[in-house]
C-alpha cells in the first residue's frame, strides 16, 4: 500500500484487508494490534490507519482502549448485517458457512415480503420487477452473468420495497451481497438455469396479480433453489 495514493482509496483498501484478515482469523478474537503496527505492516500513515479502525469500531469488529490498545472482538459482536462484513465473509471468511447463515435469513423474509408486495406493489414496480425477469433472460441466455446480476439485483430489490415494511427495504443490501457473492465466486453457472428465471417470473407474475400465497410459495422455491445451487452451481 502506498501514501501516494489518494486518500480514500489508501482507506478503503486498508479497511478492507483489516476486515479480510479479523474474518479469516489471520487477526484472533482478543488479539492486541497497535496502530504503529498496522502503519508499518501496510505502509500508511497513521491517520489513515486510525480512520480504519474507527470504521472497525463502528463495525463492532475491534475495541479501543487506553494501555490496551486495539483489541480484536469475536464475530458475536460483530455488525453481521453490514454489507462490508458480509462480503468479506465470503470473500476471505468461512463462505459456506456464511451462505448458508444467509440463505436461512432469507428464507425468513423475503417470503413474506413477496406476499405483502402482492397486496402492495404499485403498477410501476410491477413493470419494473416484469422488466428485470426479462433482462435475466436475455442475459442468461448470452452468458452476461454481470448484467444478469444487476437486473436480479433490481429484480430483489424492487420486490422488498414493493412490501412496504422499511425493514424488509433495508434488508435489501445483505441480499445483493448475496446475489454479487454468488457470482464472483463461481457459485454461478455459465448461463442461469431457466428453471431459476421461470420462477421469478413467477413470483412477478404473482405480485401483478395480487395472489399473496403464490408469491410467497415461489419466492421460497428461489430461494431453496440458490441454496441448492450454492452446493452445486445452479441460478438465481
Amino acid at each position: 500500500m502506498s501514501d501516494r495514493l489518494p486518500a480514500s482509496a489508501l482507506h478503503g483498501s486498508l479497511l478492507t484487508a483489516l476486515g479480510s484478515a479479523i474474518v479469516s482469523a489471520r487477526y484472533s478474537p482478543g488479539q492486541v494490534i497497535t496502530l504503529e503496527g498496522v502503519s508499518a505492516d501496510h505502509g500508511v500513515s497513521r491517520s489513515v490507519a486510525r480512520e480504519a479502525i474507527r470504521v472497525l469500531e463502528s463495525m463492532g469488529m475491534v475495541e479501543s482502549r487506553r494501555r490496551v490498545g486495539i483489541t480484536v472482538l469475536p464475530a458475536e459482536k460483530w455488525n453481521v448485517f453490514d454489507p462490508r462484513i458480509i462480503r468479506w465473509r465470503l470473500d476471505a471468511g468461512d463462505r459456506a458457512a456464511q451462505l448458508v447463515s444467509l440463505s436461512e435469513l432469507r428464507r425468513g423474509f423475503e417470503p413474506a415480503a413477496a406476499a405483502l408486495a402482492a397486496r402492495r406493489a404499485t403498477p410501476h414496480q410491477c413493470r419494473v420487477m416484469a422488466a428485470a425477469v426479462s433482462d435475466m433472460m436475455v442475459h442468461g441466455r448470452s452468458g452476461d452473468l454481470d448484467a444478469y446480476l444487476l437486473a436480479d439485483k433490481l429484480f430483489h430489490q424492487t420486490l422488498l420495497e414493493a412490501s412496504g415494511n422499511e425493514m424488509f427495504r433495508g434488508l435489501n443490501s445483505v441480499v445483493a451481497e448475496l446475489l454479487a457473492g454468488r457470482t464472483h465466486h463461481g457459485l454461478m453457472p455459465e448461463r442461469p438455469e431457466i428453471a431459476a428465471i421461470a420462477l421469478h417470473d413467477e413470483v412477478a407474475r404473482a405480485i401483478r396479480m395480487g395472489e399473496e400465497d403464490q408469491a410467497e410459495a415461489a419466492m421460497r422455491a428461489i430461494i431453496d433453489e440458490a441454496a441448492a445451487a450454492s452446493v452445486s452451481p445452479g441460478g438465481g
